[in-house]
């Protein structure tokens, strides 16, 4: 549940616990520390790719911490003029929140949060450099929407990273349907001279005999949920929140902690393979003022945040790969 609000004494006791010589967070964790974070990838049946993401639930515990579940689909758009397709394919995504995670918000506040997490997340993924390859189906005709929805189920804080690691996890478990093209190509007798008369207001619009372009369209070659995985499974970026007071900055913070922080930084790194960390997006969030000379500081620190976060991510999501895999594998064993 997000935290509602805050007396001025307990903001004051948080401040100060925060910014006192040897930091003391409620839960005991030091001010660079992240929460537990929990992930598991194909939580959803009927999607192409899916991850549900928990960040801060204790091992006793059956609910809590900020949860977000994030699906991909792809669906076929067309391409040309009047066409919202691109060739080569995009990516759309929309984040939505539960009425539950938020109960303390009107519907019109509701609707504002999510637009606010859409922008962001939609302005990240679906830029031009981290277009994925494999998403084209028939060139300058036909390519693959790939849909990315995320549900935010609970918000105990941080919910722009949780966002972003459902994000990348779904991501890297999407798998593409493998296509193959078709083409219709008119025969040199197929223009119909002299054969009978037609009237052509009464022709058919089937008919095929005046045709002289390449109709190109494509079938699957496998079924919808099977393919080789998407492209670029090591570009997709990572979020890192820093929480500013001045002089200090700590990560991952719970709600109550949000609600005493008055300016947060968010930013969002890449790294792919054989390339320089990319810096994706940046944000500041809350009502606080920063002097410019420290951002620049705080931008090196954010990255090798961030990094850390990438690699203890990849190694999450290859053992998943590995359990899935296992898990299909007795599947198949014993039904045979």
């Amino acid at each position: 549940m997000a935290f509602r609000s805050l007396s001025k004494s307990e903001k004051a006791y948080i401040q100060a616990s925060l910014q006192a010589k040897s930091p003391l967070r409620g839960d005991g964790r030091a001010p660079h520390e992240f929460r537990t974070v929990v992930l598991e990838t194909g939580a959803v049946a009927l999607a192409n790719g899916s991850a549900r993401v928990n960040i801060g639930r204790a091992a006793d515990e059956s609910t809590g911490g900020t949860e977000v579940l994030a699906a991909a689909k792809l669906e076929v758009e067309d391409i040309g003029a009047g066409k919202d397709g691109v060739d080569g394919g995009r990516i759309a995504c929309t984040v939505s929140c539960s009425p539950a995670a938020y109960p303390h918000l009107a519907n019109a506040a509701l609707d504002d949060l999510q637009h606010d997490y859409t922008a962001i997340v939609h302005d990240v993924l679906a830029h031009a450099s981290l277009r994925p390859p494999g998403l084209g189906i028939v060139p300058g005709r036909k390519a693959w929407l790939l849909t990315l929805d995320l549900m935010v189920l609970s918000d105990a804080g941080g919910v722009y990273d949780a966002l972003f690691v459902a994000a990348r996890a779904a991501l890297w478990d999407t798998r593409v349907p493998k296509t193959r093209a078709v083409e219709y190509r008119p025969g040199r007798g197929s223009r119909g001279e002299g054969d009978m008369d037609v009237d052509a207001e009464t022709q058919s619009g089937l008919d095929t005999r005046q045709l002289t372009d390449v109709a190109a369209d494509f079938e699957l070659e496998d079924y919808w949920d099977e393919g080789p995985v998407l492209g670029g499974r090591d570009m997709w970026p990572v979020s890192i929140t820093l929480n500013l007071f001045p002089g200090v900055h700590f990560l991952d913070a719970t709600s109550q902690e949000e609600a005493a922080t008055p300016l947060r930084l968010l930013l969002v790194y890449s790294f792919a393979a054989k390339s320089a960390p990319a810096l994706q997006g940046m944000h500041l969030l809350g009502t606080g003022d920063i002097d410019l000379t420290r951002i620049k500081s705080l931008v090196k620190d954010g990255e090798k945040y961030a990094l850390e976060m990438y690699t203890a991510l990849n190694t999450k999501l290859k053992d998943e790969d590995i359990r899935r895999t296992n898990k299909a594998q007795q599947k198949f064993s014993a039904s045979r």
